[in-house]
């Protein structure tokens, strides 16, 4: 994937506190981020290319099977409409 993911306008990424966890919030829908999620959607800005995402994310998680998992995440976000 060559592709600069961004959040797509209608998403907001936030952390709800009270409950300690990454939201995605649209309008008339709020998704609960699971584990690393928000870490990966952090670096969603539109600057960085899929394989960097990947590159810093395999920095900071090492030995977590990033290079599968967030190309794979990426794009079934994508399908939903919540990146660009």
């Amino acid at each position: 994937m060559t592709w600069r993911p961004a959040l797509a306008r209608s998403v907001m990424l936030r952390h709800d506190r009270v409950r300690d966890t990454d939201l995605l919030l649209m309008p008339e829908r709020v998704v609960v981020l699971h584990g690393a999620a928000g870490s990966v959607l952090r670096l969603c800005d539109g600057s960085r290319e899929v394989p960097e995402i990947t590159a810093e994310l395999g920095e900071r998680f090492p030995g977590a099977p990033v290079a599968d998992q967030v190309p794979a995440f990426l794009r079934s976000l994508r399908k939903e409409g919540w990146l660009r």
